[in-house]
């Protein structure tokens, strides 16, 4: 389906982009302790920060600068806060902007970078994910209409994929089985997701399946006799 191609293609975007920007944060961030200026500062007040999500608490830390008292705000803020008014904390700061300042701490310096790069992972992890899978789906699926064997399996239903919704709706698939002539075992095959109710289109008892010798777990139901969904509804 053509929502779930745009679903997978807008993780790996938007999981690209993220890692760009953790890489740039990065670089920022190397590049200020490449030319940081370390000095003693302490905090003087715990600005809170509110969100939907609760409180959270954020140094105000001052030190003596090159040019007289500075004062500058975390941007990382906790709860429980991380830091006690009056505390002595080291800063690092820039000789020619001491107002671009920091506390010397790993989750001052990097916790941008830190959660900027696990998100981007996940997105771009899921995105390569259904990438891939689908990408595999696609090689059985030409393997087996190239070398699978055909065989006549009996139509039982028509069902809901519930597993799968894309906008509140659910794909529908199509139920076979087959007694195999040699082992006497019954194999129930379902079919790929369609997104129209074909019920109305199947008209005969009996459905090719094409399934690999190797590994009848890999098949294919043939449904090429369905009508073709109209662009925007498949």
């Amino acid at each position: 389906m053509k929502a779930l191609k745009a679903i997978q293609y807008t993780f790996l975007l938007i999981g690209a982009a993220i890692l760009v920007g953790a890489g740039i944060l990065y670089v920022n961030t190397r590049l200020f302790l490449a030319d940081a200026v370390r000095t003693e500062g302490t905090v003087i007040a715990l600005d809170a920060v509110r969100s939907r999500g609760g409180t959270a608490y954020r140094p105000i830390v001052r030190f003596d600068g090159p040019n007289g008292a500075v004062e500058f705000a975390s941007s990382v803020s906790s709860n429980p806060p991380g830091y006690k008014t009056n505390e002595a904390v080291t800063v690092l700061y820039r000789s020619s902007a001491p107002d671009d300042a920091r506390i010397e701490s790993f989750l001052q310096l990097w916790f941008g970078v830190v959660i900027a790069g696990g998100l981007g992972t996940v997105f771009s992890s899921i995105g390569g994910v259904m990438y891939l899978l689908r990408a595999r789906r696609s090689r059985i699926k030409q393997y087996l209409l190239r070398d699978g064997m055909p065989i006549q399996t009996e139509f039982q239903s028509v069902q809901t994929n519930r597993s799968v919704s894309v906008n509140g709706r659910s794909p529908f698939c199509v139920m076979t089985q087959w007694l195999d002539p040699a082992t006497h075992r019954v194999h129930v095959f379902q079919s790929e997701d369609i997104w129209f109710d074909p019920t109305r289109y199947i008209t005969r008892r009996h459905i090719t399946v094409l399934i690999d010798n190797a590994n009848p777990k890999h098949y294919h139901v043939d449904l090429s006799f369905l009508p073709e969904a109209a662009d925007g509804s498949g």
